[in-house]
């Protein structure tokens, strides 16, 4: 007797695998077959989590929280993060308008899943974080994407938003600094976003804020709340412990928005994950409330990294890098090498080619822009040794001297 195959819903035909996981585990494979591999792919601190925050989460355990946590997270953790936002960013939050999920990706998600549905848009410039308009397309919206090009500093402007925006429009979601690029909005350039967003009352802002202290000019954090207080009420803050303190496997991210809002992310939450583990949002609090040094140390050798493969990269015939103001990447433009021939004759004809003739010539993987929405461009994360990034741009400049010019 055949017994068939379980239908799968329309949704899963709508979104694909998180493509830094797919190139990840193929970099993985290619290990575990014997091959020296760089792998540049993974957006993850190469730093131990701080002893402090790693002594809390035993000590909560010790002390028996290890049970069911609240929904909505622990009342120490909620407090922790209303401390950090009047501290940081200068605005005023109550323990009911904060959210606290495994993670920033589940706030977001979860934010999506209370608000949209079909037909319902939302704007997410390119490059993007190759999740958001996946999950856009998961709760049945349309992610309405706005390419920002190299000459715009890889930002969305005023003028591009305004244009963006439709009667359907619902959000509008910026992540800064941001993933691939780096590219962080001023104080400046956020004031020229909230100012249309003020003609649009029906279009909210959710801002991923997840790489805010990774940012390399020293200067304040740019709050689009404590800017436009009047979009307090439509705004969504989203932030976490992954990046900062390098928790990710602790899974805690946090938002602050309006009690609406908030209250049906708890809903959503409920039917699913439930509250996150209770011993990680003690670490994360932990975090919060703790010693700040290591976020200074892990910038400066963050921008130590930047510095070295930019001017690496940017001495490569074939690739340009601009430099970025944060986050733990960089964003190379491969366009010199489209059109040159492989030494085994295959003509690259994209950054995916680029990018899978480095992993198989020169043994450094990365991503290649097209999963990040915006081409020809790589992404390569600098979260990794100096001597790492070094030995994977020597073998990126050897890799594409080899090519022939058409």
């Amino acid at each position: 007797m055949t017994v068939s195959a379980i239908p799968l819903s329309a949704r899963v035909g709508r979104i694909k695998p998180s493509p830094s996981m797919v190139a990840r585990l193929r970099a993985q494979e290619l290990k575990a077959q014997g091959r020296d591999i760089i792998d540049l792919t993974t957006g993850e601190p190469d730093f131990d989590t701080p002893a402090h925050i790693r002594e809390a989460t035993t000590a909560a355990m010790a002390a028996g929280e290890t049970r069911y946590a609240p929904v909505n997270g622990t009342l120490r953790l909620r407090k922790a993060i209303i401390a950090k936002f009047a501290r940081e960013n200068g605005v005023t939050y109550a323990a009911d308008e904060i959210v606290v999920g495994s993670g920033a990706k589940q706030v977001i998600f979860n934010a999506l899943a209370a608000t949209i549905g079909e037909g319902d848009e939302v704007i997410v410039p390119a490059p993007y974080w190759v999740s958001y308009p996946d999950m856009v397309l998961a709760c049945d919206g349309t992610p309405v994407i706005v390419a920002c090009g190299e000459n715009a500093g890889f930002k969305l402007t005023a003028e591009t938003l305004e244009a963006a925006i439709t009667p359907r429009t619902r959000w509008l979601l910026l992540n800064t600094p941001s993933n691939p690029t780096g590219a962080f909005y001023s104080a400046d350039e956020m004031t020229a976003l909230t100012e249309v967003l003020k003609r649009h009352p029906h279009v909210a802002l959710m801002t991923d804020d997840i790489y805010e202290h990774i940012r390399f000019d020293g200067g304040e954090p740019v709050c689009p709340v404590a800017i436009a207080p009047e979009l307090r009420e439509r705004t969504l803050l989203v932030n976490g412990v992954s990046k900062t303190y390098a928790m990710t496997g602790f899974r805690i991210g946090y938002g602050a928005g309006p009690k609406a809002l908030v209250n049906a992310i708890n809903i959503i939450q409920s039917q699913t994950t439930s509250g996150a583990a209770s011993m990680c949002m003690a670490a994360a609090a932990a975090a919060l409330e703790g010693d700040q040094s290591f976020v200074g140390e892990a910038r400066s050798a963050y921008r130590q990294r930047r510095d070295r493969a930019v001017e690496l990269l940017d001495a490569i015939d074939g690739m340009s890098c601009r430099k970025p103001d944060g986050a733990f990447y960089v964003y190379p433009s491969c366009t010199g090498l489209i059109g040159r021939r492989r030494p085994d004759g295959w003509v690259l004809q994209s950054d995916l080619d680029v990018a899978l003739y480095l992993l198989e010539d020169a043994g450094v993987a990365v991503l290649d822009g097209s999963a990040y929405g915006l081409s020809p461009y790589l992404r390569l994360s600098i979260a990794t040794s100096l001597g790492a990034i070094e030995e994977a741009c020597a073998r990126i400049k050897m890799a594409c001297d080899a090519l022939q010019r058409s």
